[in-house]
């Protein structure tokens, strides 16, 4: 699919990937919606002219998402969505005293992370599915979802958030087989440990940790390396119905 003068939504787009992939597709030329739950969000589509627009909301919420694909779709049609709002939370089964871990936070954890992303999946398909074929495929759009190589290699105390990735990655496939009908793609991306807000306030040593723990690129993941992907899949045809690793090699030890 080609970018440029085509609409996406882009969730979790107040920061990290979500606003590098913004950034990317407008450079390209793609008019893009911004959907976050940050009230910052406003003033971070200030700067980015006039294609792009915001909207304050819960991916979680239906109405807040039937407002942010409409809004999304100008002109009546949408192109591309890529979901990258989420939560990592860290919650033991058991805490040091023995008790057990909040059931309200898992739940919560699987509403942002999981249903989230199925709302704003089915929302966004029932608009592509009535865009005008594009190119000799008769493509009409495509979904890249975020989920996490936790779902992968879970560590102590991911329990939830690395069910809801792993969740994610679970709908993948059957959502392209049913999507393609359609001429819309399905892809999710693993990101490995990245240097984004999200994890600002995890546990410093185990962060950097991953990173030394990295094959190559010694480093972090930077946001700019998922914008890259997030690109490269909207105008390959051929990625679909794939959970795509973004690690580096890394593999999350116990």
């Amino acid at each position: 699919m080609q970018i440029a003068g085509r609409n996406f939504l882009v969730t979790g787009a107040a920061s990290g990937m979500g606003l590098a992939t913004a950034e990317r597709l407008l450079a390209a030329g793609a008019n893009v919606t911004l959907v976050d739950q940050n009230p910052t969000l406003s003033q971070t589509v200030e700067g980015l002219g006039e294609k792009a627009l915001a909207f304050t909301g819960n991916v979680s919420s239906e109405s807040d998402m039937r407002t942010a694909v409409d809004l999304a779709a100008r002109g009546g049609e949408l192109h591309g969505v890529v979901h990258c709002a989420g939560v990592a939370d860290l919650d033991r089964l058991l805490d040091d005293d023995g008790h057990p871990a909040s059931l309200d936070r898992y739940r919560q954890v699987l509403d942002i992370n999981l249903v989230g992303t199925f709302n704003v999946m089915r929302l966004a398909a029932a608009i592509m599915r009535k865009n005008l074929p594009q190119g000799v495929d008769g493509e009409r759009g495509v979904i890249i979802n975020v989920s996490s190589i936790c779902a992968y290699e879970g560590t102590v105390g991911t329990c939830g958030y690395a069910a809801s990735k792993g969740g994610v990655i679970a709908m993948t496939l059957p959502a392209a087989r049913e999507l393609g009908d359609y001429g819309i793609r399905v892809m999710s991306v693993a990101p490995g440990t990245f240097g984004t807000p999200m994890l600002a306030d995890k546990v410093a040593d185990r962060v950097q940790a991953s990173a030394q723990a990295t094959p190559f690129p010694r480093r972090l993941g930077q946001v700019e390396d998922f914008a890259l992907l997030a690109e490269q899949i909207i105008v390959n045809v051929m990625f679909n119905g794939e959970d795509i690793r973004l690690d580096g090699g890394l593999r999350l030890r116990y």
